[in-house]
């Protein structure tokens, strides 16, 4: 295996590192918010109001996760979904980093309640075909 290969195999694996940590981020959001029936479940009560920061967190990170994803794979892998708005995505990221107090969380609601299974099922067909989607040559 030449450096150049070894060097991009380093990065695939990179890639499937942070496609797995999306993937339990998802899981922890629908564990989460699984009990929950309406955006009030999260402002009403102390304990939902934890779960409403842990899920802007993991949403912050989600969308982080992907910009690194779309840089190391040169934006080749992204757009092998394209039913996933993933500039919004990487959008929500920047909304909740940047909204500090301002967060909208209907919006946030509405990504767990709707977002998250097509999202799910994206990034499980990265990681299950990754490295038959990338262009590498063992």
């Amino acid at each position: 295996m030449s450096v150049m290969e070894s060097m991009f195999l380093q990065q695939v694996r990179v890639v499937e590192e942070l496609l797995k940590q999306i993937q339990q981020a998802i899981a922890n959001l629908e564990d989460w918010n699984a009990q929950l029936s309406s955006v009030d479940d999260l402002l009403m009560s102390p304990d939902g109001m934890k779960t409403l920061a842990a899920d802007c967190m993991l949403l912050e990170a989600i969308g982080e996760s992907v910009k690194k994803v779309d840089v190391k794979t040169s934006g080749c892998l992204l757009p092998l979904r394209p039913e996933i708005p993933w500039i919004q995505v990487m959008g929500m990221r920047n909304h909740i980093a940047h909204g500090y107090f301002d967060i909208n969380t209907d919006l946030v609601w509405d990504a767990i309640q709707n977002d998250l299974r097509p999202l799910k099922e994206a990034i499980d067909y990265f990681v299950e075909d990754l490295y038959s989607l990338l262009p590498f040559d063992e």
